[in-house]
This record gives C-alpha cells, sequence and structure tokens, in this order.
C-alpha cells in the first residue's frame, strides 16, 4: 500500500547530536552550514559530540516552515546543551518522532521536550520501542544493559503517545514516519549480539522498531533519514520507495550501523546497493563507523557528506 507524501520545497536537518565535531571544517556551501564557535566575536562556543543522534527537522513548503524532533541524544542535557549553543528555536517544533527505543536516541526526551515548551506534543513511535529489557550480550555470563525506556517514562515527559507499525503522516502529510521496515535484503542481518527478553525468553533484537522518516522534494526524489539503521539502511531506503511509489532518491541519511561488521559480505554490498539508489548525497552518521565512512567516501567521493554536531544541511528543489 502507498502512503501520499507531499511534495516540499525544502528539507532543513540541523544535526543536534552525533558522534563527531570539527570547528574548524571549512566546507559551507548551499548545502552544508557548519556550526560556528563563536559567541559574538569570540570563540567560546562548544559543540558537543556524543554517541547519540538527535535531529530538528524543517519543512518548507510554498513560504510556510513546519518543524519537528526527530530522536534526542544519549545524555540527558547533551543534544538541549547544543540546541542553546546553535541556537535553535524548538518552540516551532510541532511533533516528535522516534527512530527505536535505545539509549543513545532517548536519553534526552525530558530536557528536549521542556525546551520545547508544550504540553501533550504527539511522539510517534513503534510500540516495540518499549521492549525490556535490551542489552548487548558478550558472553551467556556477561550482559550490558540498555536502560529501560518504557511508556511511564515517555508520558512522564508529557508527550502524547501514538504508536504505529505503520507508515505514519506527519505534518499534514509532508513527512512521513516509515513505521516497521520489513527485511529484504540477504546481507543486512542486524547485530546478534545485541538481544532483549520477551515473555522471559532471550532473543537476538529483531529490531522492529527500527525505523526513519522520509521527505519528497520537489523535482529531486525522496531525502531519507534514519537512526540507527538497525534494519538495514538499504532495508530502510527500499521501503520508503515502496510506501511512497517513487523511486528516485535525493538523498540518504543516519546512522547505518555498520561499526564492526564484515567489510566483504555487509559493507560492501551495502555500499554497492547505495550506489545504485544514485543518490545525489549520502550522509552516513552516528554508528556508521569511521572505517566504513572512510570506505563510503572513497566509493562515492562527490555524494558523500562528512556529517557532525551542529551542522545543518539543506535539501532543496
Amino acid at each position: 500500500m502507498t502512503h501520499v507524501i507531499e511534495e516540499i520545497d525544502k528539507v532543513e536537518i540541523l544535526t543536534l547530536q552525533d558522534n563527531f565535531i570539527d570547528i574548524v571544517t571549512k566546507d559551507n556551501s548551499d548545502v552544508i552550514q557548519r556550526a560556528l564557535p563563536l559567541k559574538g566575536v569570540e570563540v567560546s562556543n562548544s559543540i558537543l559530540a556524543e554517541h547519540g543522534f538527535s535531529a530538528l527537522v524543517t519543512i518548507t513548503r510554498d513560504g510556510q516552515s513546519r518543524s519537528l524532533l526527530f530522536d534526542f541524544g544519549f545524555s540527558e542535557d547533551g543534544a538541549a546543551r547544543n540546541a542553546e549553543a546553535l541556537n535553535a528555536d524548538l518552540s516551532t517544533v510541532e511533533v516528535l518522532a522516534l527512530s527505536h527505543g535505545h539509549l543513545d536516541h532517548v536519553g534526552g526526551i525530558k530536557k528536549m521536550v521542556e525546551m520545547i515548551g508544550k504540553n501533550s506534543l504527539d511522539l510517534v513511535l513503534h510500540p516495540w520501542s518499549f521492549v525490556n529489557p535490551r542489552f548487548l550480550k558478550i558472553t551467556e555470563e556477561f550482559k550490558v544493559y540498555f536502560p529501560a525506556f518504557t511508556k511511564e517514562k515517555a508520558k512522564a515527559c508529557g508527550v502524547n503517545l501514538i504508536e504505529s507499525e505503520e507508515p505514519y503522516p506527519l505534518l499534514d502529510g509532508q513527512t512521513l514516519f516509515l513505521g516497521q521496515i520489513p527485511r529484504v535484503t540477504t546481507f543486512e542481518k542486524g547485530a546478534p549480539d545485541l538481544c532483549c527478553e520477551v515473555d522471559g525468553r532471550e532473543m537476538p533484537d529483531p529490531f522492529h522498531d527500527d525505523t526513519g522518516l522520509v521527505f519528497n522534494i520537489k523535482g529531486k526524489g525522496l531525502v531519507v533519514l534514519s537512526g540507527c539503521a538497525h534494519a538495514g539502511i538499504v532495508n530502510t531506503v527500499k521501503h520508503a520507495q515502496a510506501v511512497t511509489g517513487i523511486n528516485k532518491v535525493h538523498a540518504v541519511m543516519g546512522g547505518f550501523h555498520l561499526s564492526g561488521t564484515d567489510f566483504d559480505t555487509v559493507v560492501k554490498p551495502t555500499t554497492d546497493d547505495l550506489k545504485a539508489f544514485e543518490p545525489d548525497y549520502v550522509v552516513p552518521t552516528h554508528c556508521t563507523g569511521r572505517e566504513v565512512c572512510i570506505y563510503i567516501e572513497k566509493e562515492m567521493p562527490g555524494q558523500f557528506i562528512l556529517n557532525m554536531s551542529g551542522t545543518k544541511l539543506t535539501f532543496a528543489a
């Protein structure tokens, strides 16, 4: 079933948290705007990097701009502090969306909602986001647990929960929450050491909650934004194409969760399929992994953008 996604004139993705920062990068362009380390004319404005992701997304259509917040970062105040340093106006946010229920995407939710300053904002997520416990299994005896994200914690932030396994339109259909991502590739198998328990039974986490957002840029095609892509970034893009009925891909951005995976059986086929989409831009973030980012840049030099905390990317008609 396809979902109508309205064309927009541009989407601006301001990264409030990512794993990397370099305040002396000099590659500003019509697409890329890097954060400045300035307060007035003094170099005293620090932008923080953490192992997490959060983005303020602003879409514009016919001169009208609207905003949403996608993910909330790792620590309680990391993304919020960056929002303050960047003078990001969170009061414009109309809706919240979550990529999945891991701490590096929900840790800052309370502070971020407080900064928005609105009661009962919708938080759109997949119901599997609340599955607990979730953990990294080192050995049978040694497991490292993720702090639980629960409905009680979410509701305590003052949000209205919208749980959806299906694609869900945001901002009057100008953005689409992708819902559960079907696994169709043979090489994107997730992370078998990331586990969960359901009804007392341990299993590799299927990450049913892993999802993303998609935007439709007039004359350019889709912009696909993921959080971690535990479902596979290729699966995520294919699902975005299937549910919108639009094949042209303008940009693929987000965590690709390829750090530590095998190059020949996972990284190379992922990159080959990304190349086959023929995007104008590819922007690996967060959990993609340094070596993988270097490889993708080598393979897609004209399309690759290095993301970092504080960077605003503008994809426009």
